[in-house]
């Protein structure tokens, strides 16, 4: 198994070499030669122009009952795991549960305490140390977590929908061969099939869809923060915790990290936040937006909006909710002038009170909401944050 190269048919071209999506070959002497990180993408045979370049065949796929147990890819960021991570794990305990199989967290670095991953089901944390984490770069942790997987073979692998899961997660799925659902809402399993049924939006969410994959392992999903509920068990075991080296001399990145720049707001993070005001087209114009960060300043909550509004320009994307912006899971969600599209509701219909603002009696938000007022929002928001004000007053 590898790449050969006819050395009287190579030409030393480099079509190879600008071809690679790895950087894994290079041209020496006028011929072609593969370098550590080669994955047989196959990519540099279809660029030969003179066919010197073949990939040899490759040993046979290990079959889908080969691959046990349910794994969870723990994200950390600043030396601590993010909250999605023990999200995935509450899930992931559940349908580890259904198929009799042992839950599994994976951690590119040993920032995060192992022992927290275990207080949410973890019964084994492999952790992969090396410098070359340290940076997040996607393209080393994607082949180290190939690696791993082709290792140890689990049969599902979840991770967060996050930046960096969006990011890194596709390229395992495509070193691996297998497929992969993005975004996903909703998990369960055929327990007699073993099959992982995946379950997200589709056609601008108007559909929901359930996806398969029947034939390749693992079975892969990025899932959206705060979809799942998250709850550590009440007496949990030790897990086993597996440190592993990973040689960054396999392989070769392509990106050079320049540095960090956190983002200069003053504004409550929305997926971390207990309560969050959002304003929807029913505000008429950005000004209007005074109104819901008012209220929002005397709730202590953070500021959300639906997709029209940021179209409209009328506040940044950093505070849309909904399928194509943040998914949020506060305690407390109040929706002033929403009408409640699907794609909005995709976004926060996991909340715990819903509170629903708006003049029109049959708006949909009202279907989902816990408490609804049907009226005037500029009447409405006002004296509610009047009401609010004078209380923190008098208290």
């Amino acid at each position: 198994m590898g790449l050969e190269i006819d050395r009287e048919a190579c030409t030393g071209c480099e079509a190879c070499v600008s071809a690679c999506p790895f950087a894994a070959i290079q041209v020496t002497d006028g011929i072609a030669r593969a370098l550590p990180g080669c994955n047989l993408c196959g990519a540099c045979t279809d660029a030969c122009p003179t066919d010197a370049i073949s990939v040899l065949a490759k040993e046979a796929a290990p079959a889908p009952e080969d691959y046990r147990g349910v794994w969870v890819f723990a994200e950390q960021r600043g030396g601590r795991f993010k909250p999605s991570a023990f999200e995935l794990l509450t899930e992931g305990r559940r349908l580890a549960a259904t198929l009799e199989t042992e839950l599994c967290a994976v951690c590119l670095g040993d920032e995060g305490e192992p022992s927290e991953l275990a207080s949410y089901g973890a019964q084994r944390v492999y952790v992969l140390t090396a410098d070359a984490f340290a940076d997040g770069r996607e393209d080393v942790c994607a082949q180290a977590l190939a690696d791993l997987v082709r290792e140890r073979k689990p049969e599902v692998l979840l991770a967060a929908a996050s930046p960096f899961g969006r990011a890194c997660i596709p390229q395992v799925a495509s070193m691996l061969k297998t497929g992969l659902t993005a975004d996903c809402t909703g998990l369960d399993v055929d327990a007699e099939k073993r099959l992982l049924l995946q379950t997200r939006p589709t056609f601008g969410g108007n559909i929901m869809a359930t996806i398969i994959c029947p034939s390749s392992r693992p079975q892969m999903a990025t899932v959206r923060p705060h979809v799942f509920p998250r709850g550590p068990i009440e007496t949990p075991s030790a897990a086993e915790v597996v440190r592993l080296d990973f040689s960054r001399r396999a392989v070769t990145s392509r990106t050079r990290l320049l540095g960090f720049v956190e983002e200069l707001s003053n504004k409550v993070n929305l997926e971390e936040a207990d309560i969050i005001v959002s304003g929807g087209r029913g505000l008429g114009k950005a000004e209007n937006f005074a109104l819901i960060r008012e209220l929002a300043d005397a709730l202590g909550a953070g500021v959300g909006a639906s997709r029209p509004t940021v179209d409209e320009g009328w506040i940044p994307y950093a505070h849309q909710v909904g399928q194509t912006g943040k998914t949020v899971s506060p305690k407390l969600y109040i929706a002033c002038g929403i009408s409640g599209a699907v794609q909005h509701l995709a976004g926060m219909q996991t909340s715990k009170c819903i509170v629903a603002i708006n003049e029109d009696p049959n708006a949909p938000i009202f279907s989902s909401a816990t408490y609804g007022l049907v009226g005037d929002l500029f009447e409405i928001v006002p004296r509610l944050t009047e009401r609010l004000r004078r209380r923190k007053g008098e208290a």
